[in-house]
């Protein structure tokens, strides 16, 4: 009885270099076919300025907080959602953002904001 041994591997699950092409298309198109979340850009017309931590301003904590606003037709925020920033100020740039008034528009949307807290001498 003669044994033979198996070739296993990544390459020849997928069918070798044609398994990985229509694999990688696939995806491809499964990512074009999900609807991005694009943040557009609204002109700002009331810009409330956030409070300062008390406890970020003792450990002199600065920087940026980038913060997704949801905008109704009508400017108003409905929705403000954190992406990044340091968690000692994530809270008052939220608060702040919440009390923002944009430009009209279509439609809701949603706004990309950058909230910027720099110590001053």
């Amino acid at each position: 009885m003669l044994l033979r041994k198996r070739k296993c591997s990544y390459l020849g699950m997928l069918g070798g270099r044609t398994g990985i092409i229509r694999a990688a298309a696939l995806a491809l198109i499964a990512a074009m076919a999900l609807p991005s979340s694009a943040a557009t850009d609204r002109a700002v017309k009331t810009k409330v300025p956030p409070v300062y931590p008390e406890l970020a301003k003792r450990m002199k904590i600065t920087g940026v907080v980038k913060v997704e606003a949801t905008v109704d037709a009508d400017g108003k925020v409905t929705g403000v959602k954190v992406i990044s920033g340091n968690t000692a100020l994530q809270n008052a740039a939220e608060d702040a953002v919440r009390k923002w008034k944009f430009a009209s528009g279509d439609a809701t949307d949603t706004v990309s904001v950058d909230v910027n807290f720099a110590m001053n001498n």
